[in-house]
């Protein structure tokens, strides 16, 4: 599962975000399930940034989410991010994707 969340952010504050960024980054490494992840800044506009995790499945990362470290050291920052969906799914060829279905139980 890969999770990218991007970032608009001014220029000035360029420095101190992507400090900020790092930390939220070290944070969630330390998760049960985290596989790799990415910090980046885009080369035709520098205010925006990304962060690109990859997990083990959708679970870890909602987990990690509810980690008092998370929530002390990535959520801040995190909640900068666009407001746009930010988890996928890995689309491989030959892998079942997921359909559009109501996920309650009843």
């Amino acid at each position: 599962m890969i999770v990218v969340n991007r970032f608009r952010v001014p220029e000035h504050e360029g420095e101190s975000f992507r400090v900020d960024l790092q930390r939220a980054h070290d944070a969630l490494a330390e998760r049960p399930g985290f596989l790799t992840g990415t910090i980046g800044r885009n080369v035709d506009d520098p205010e925006l940034w990304v962060l690109s995790t990859t997990w083990e499945h959708v679970g870890a990362y909602r987990r990690s989410l509810s980690s008092y470290d998370v929530k002390l050291h990535a959520v801040p920052t995190l909640g900068r991010a666009l407001d746009e969906p930010s988890a996928y799914e890995v689309a491989d060829a030959g892998t079942d994707l997921n359909i559009r279905q109501t996920r309650s139980i009843g």
